[in-house]
């Protein structure tokens, strides 16, 4: 057992050794400080929040002799809204998937749905999938539980299915999942293509690995939507999450979990455990603001604006960084650039002097579970004008030029 502190009466359960502070959040902190552009959080834009249509939604519960204005305030069932699940089983059908609404369980965020996962699925020691690399959050939502989690070999098209069948060839235990964020991947911006879904779904078939589908960024498309999801494709192998974050406004903290029948109740009892439901109100806030389309009027506006800045983003790139040798991604769509520094560099390293000239990014090392590639780093384009882009992609220049010279390697 180890004390918080010698002179403290409190032990920490094994588990809290595995739980660690983010480093998004680390690094948001420095963001605070006057003058720094930060290209660091995985935030949307406040520009995009819908606050007209919300404070209508807000009168309109609340009005004098409102039906439900008194339930909105009450505890409510720890499934989730009626109208909400409903609404999630209509738009996953546009999508391919056939499902009903007792396998939608409306969260507090995506992020309490890969939480529930983990307490369900998870036990210590077992192995766990995932892309190279991943999600922070999910490392994080995961570890606790202790497993052991592995690197899949990916691409510029995520999952590699022959690197994926050799690796379960060779493991004497079959993980309890594959964790994958096909479309627009954090931190990389990647889309899985419809062929490379195929293909790693085959393998997953195969092997009987079931795959938990992170979908929080599928509506965020510039020119063309992704393929269907894999759940519509494997309907009793997946469990689904999406999100109202990047839709609507990450404050409301609504998600969504779409689960296989026979998996649902225990994930629905971890959910009660955890705060016994969602926030009714905001259930409510949601349901009103999307009933009558609104997000088929609202989402399009969303990704003009995003669609613009990233063309200033990946312009930025080419005119400033280009010349060093970096390499960037170009995402058909999500709120992520993943770049890749040229040999030499350490994008930890470069950090303090990115933020001495006044401009912050995320270092791509603590999205590896294995191995990390330590001259990577995530920019999130979304929330800075193309001025500001242009300015914290010329200072990163500077400070990538500044350590490229002094180690011998002026482009």
């Amino acid at each position: 057992m180890n004390a918080i502190a010698p002179t403290s009466p409190w032990f920490l359960a094994e588990r809290a050794h595995s739980m660690n502070p983010s480093a998004i959040r680390e690094i948001l902190k420095v963001t605070e400080r006057p003058g720094i552009l930060n290209f660091a959080g995985g935030l949307p834009s406040p520009e995009t929040f819908p606050i007209d249509a919300m404070r209508a939604a807000c009168a309109s519960i609340l009005a004098e002799g409102s039906a439900i204005a008194k339930p909105s305030l009450q505890y409510a069932a720890s499934e989730g809204l009626p109208e909400l699940r409903q609404w999630v089983v209509t738009e996953m059908g546009k999508h391919g998937a056939v499902i009903s609404p007792d396998q939608v369980l409306i969260t507090t965020g995506s992020q309490q749905g890969l939480d529930l996962i983990a307490k369900v699925l998870i036990d210590k020691g077992v192995p766990v999938m995932v892309e190279t690399p991943t999600y922070l959050g999910a490392l994080q939502a995961f570890s606790p539980m202790e497993p052991r989690i592995e690197s899949v070999s990916s691409d510029d098209e995520g999952v590699q299915p022959e690197a994926l069948r050799e690796q379960l060839k060779g493991m004497a235990e079959r993980p309890r999942f594959m964790y994958l964020l096909p479309n627009f991947q954090n931190p990389t911006g990647r889309t899985m293509p419809e062929a490379r879904r195929e293909a790693v779904l085959a393998v997953c078939r195969e092997h009987g690995l079931p795959i938990v589908e992170d979908n929080p960024y599928g509506e965020l498309w510039f020119d063309q939507a992704p393929p269907k999801p894999l759940l519509a494709r494997w309907p009793e192998g997946v469990i689904y999450l999406g999100s109202f974050s990047k839709i609507l406004a990450p404050g409301l903290r609504l998600g969504f979990v779409i689960a296989p029948p026979a998996l649902y109740p225990k994930l629905l009892q971890a959910k009660q455990a955890a705060d016994l439901h969602t926030p009714g109100f905001n259930q409510r806030l949601v349901a009103e603001v999307i009933r009558d389309g609104f997000l088929d009027r609202h989402v399009p506006t969303i990704r003009a604006r995003y669609h613009a800045q990233r063309d200033a983003m990946v312009a930025a790139l080419a005119r400033e960084l280009g010349p060093t040798g970096a390499k960037w991604t170009e995402p058909s769509g999500g709120m992520f650039i993943w770049v890749r520094l040229p040999e030499g560099l350490n994008a930890q390293a470069l950090l303090p002097a990115a933020v001495d000239a006044g401009m912050a990014f995320v270092p791509g090392a603590p999205f590896y579970a294995q191995e990390p590639d330590t001259r990577t780093m995530r920019l999130s384009f979304v929330t800075s004008t193309p001025d500001e882009i242009d300015r914290g992609m010329a200072a990163l220049s500077k400070v990538v030029r500044q350590a490229l010279a002094v180690g011998g390697k002026s482009p």
